[in-house]
């Protein structure tokens, strides 16, 4: 769902200074900055006329105050005071039209707004303030009305996403669209969690992300406006619109919309914090094995995540039927920095980030140690970050031959360990090999020969040693010798000749890592 909305900065419920004075009935006055200068980008809540030496204590902050001076003309000490009050009451900048109170710019009052820093302008030609008044009172009016239906649309389009189930990233699309800039997700740690807008300008905030974090907790400024996440009394993380260009009360509106929705979105969807974590790290290890988004431009996502990018040893692993929130744990107990993701088939990737000085192997044994009964398919470690894709193929494809049923194996299986299991799961999509299978266990693959496959797959697996084979299945050897017998019959072959079992072999390979 997306709404059309008139363009952001024309929906600012205040005027600057500076847009005032750009206003056709004030160019008309002629009008002069003669102190102030560095502040016309002050907010102008409102326009009060006022002649009143002691205006001051009649303002709220923020008006834009217009007058003659004819009650502080000849009188030095009053000049200076009704700057003075304005200062103190914040007023956002002091309007005096020239004329026979003061035929010139009054010294006094100029370096008094200087010193305080108080916008003074000068009209040239008179005209009737009560044209201004109503002119800028109206657009006030207008802006503030734009700035309300504005955020209505906003929380209407979010809650309308929420009500059909669309996930996060579909939730910050619409939030991007509506302010125009990127948007960025973090959890406390200021670790991000969800991006949204322009790619490109997006890995720009990425690229800067450390300074931008460090900076997180201080005030607003350039177009940067957070927003907290959070209800209940806890705080999870915040929003933040990076380098919005509309008015900032209008960017903390919309900053604000989008942060209840996203509240809003976990709880109806049972989602939390670390859930959203979660997602962040599939969705770059996802895009490191796929190989599809350049190494290079994954490197800010990476860093912007809280792994240590900058001289490290990085350690490819994935993990068969592994609990990624059991694998972090361990990775937190242990105190290895990386990364953790559930990928599909049962997989999980996991992404170490080491000093150059740690040795990899023993950390990641140290790692498998920990996980009982879980075989760890480890890549060798890279040095270089645009090897990781590369390694996390390899990591993923010692996992994918672990899988297919390889015996025997050691707690960190590398593409060592594999052998020829390896090699037949890298081609076993080629048709030439599944004709060849088929070919090969053709006597096997239908009927009662289910049973007998399972046998030679256990035979051949433990080097064709018949007392394993026949502890390992519950039978008596002789059971076993009359199996074999049927096997040998069924397929035409004799098991006994190296060449002969070594073909059956690479063909029930083959052929489990199709079924697979």
């Amino acid at each position: 769902m997306s709404t059309t909305l008139e363009p952001l900065e024309s929906l600012a419920p205040t005027l600057s200074v500076r847009q005032v004075l750009m206003l056709e009935r004030v160019l008309a006055g002629e009008p002069e900055v003669v102190a102030g200068a560095g502040q016309l980008d002050r907010a102008v809540r409102w326009v009060h006329v006022a002649e009143a030496a002691d205006v001051g204590v009649m303002l709220s902050g923020g008006e834009m105050v217009l007058t003659t001076g004819v009650l502080l003309a000849g009188d030095d000490d009053k000049q200076a005071e009704y700057i003075r009050s304005l200062h103190r009451a914040e007023a956002s900048a002091v309007v005096l039209g020239l004329g026979r109170a003061f035929p010139t710019p009054p010294d006094v009052m100029r370096r008094a707004a200087e010193r305080c820093g108080l916008p003074m302008v000068v009209l040239h030609r008179p005209f009737p303030f009560a044209e201004l008044t109503e002119e800028v009172q109206a657009r006030l009016v207008r802006r503030k009305f734009a700035a309300v239906s504005m955020s209505e649309a906003v929380r209407t389009s979010l809650t309308g996403l929420i009500t059909a189930g669309a996930p996060l990233q579909r939730m910050l699309d619409e939030i991007a669209h509506h302010s125009g800039c990127p948007v960025v997700v973090t959890n406390l740690a200021h670790r991000v969690l969800a991006t949204a807008g322009e790619r490109s300008a997006v890995d720009d905030v990425l690229r800067d992300w450390e300074r931008i974090a460090r900076q997180a907790g201080g005030s607003e400024g350039d177009g940067w406006i957070r927003a907290e996440l959070g209800g209940r009394g806890e705080r999870w993380g915040q929003i933040m619109l990076c380098g919005y260009r509309g008015d900032t009360a209008t960017g903390r509106l919309l900053a604000d919309r989008a942060a209840e929705s996203l509240v809003l979105h976990r709880m109806l969807g049972g989602t939390s914090a670390h859930t959203w974590e979660e997602q962040s790290a599939q969705s770059l290890l996802t895009d490191l094995v796929s190989g599809v988004v350049p190494a290079r431009q994954l490197l800010p996502r990476a860093r912007a995540a809280g792994l240590p990018v900058n001289r490290r040893t990085f350690v490819p692993l994935v993990v068969r039927d592994g609990d990624p929130a059991e694998l972090d744990r361990v990775l937190r107990l242990l105190g290895l920095p990386g990364i953790v993701a559930e990928l599909a088939d049962g997989a999980t990737a996991v992404l170490l980030s080491l000093a150059r000085d740690q040795d990899a192997t023993v950390l990641t044994a140290n790692f498998a140690a920990r996980l009982s009964g879980t075989v760890v398919s480890a890549a060798d470690p890279r040095t270089a970050w645009d090897d990781v894709p590369a390694g996390m193929r390899e990591a993923r494809h010692v996992a994918d031959a672990v899988a297919s049923g390889a015996l025997d194996l050691p707690a960190v299986v590398r593409l060592k360990d594999v052998h020829l299991r390896g090699l037949v799961r890298l081609l076993r999509d080629d048709p030439h090999v599944q004709s060849f299978a088929e070919r090969e266990l053709d006597g096997l693959l239908c009927g009662a020969g289910e049973d007998l496959l399972a046998v030679l797959r256990t035979y051949l697996g433990t080097g064709r040693n018949k007392s394993r084979t026949a502890q390992l299945h519950h039978v008596s050897r002789p059971a076993l010798y009359r199996r074999l017998e049927a096997i040998q019959g069924r397929l035409g072959v004799d098991l006994d000749d190296f060449e002969q079992a070594a073909s059956v072999h690479i063909a029930l390979l083959a052929h489990d890592a199709q079924q697979s």
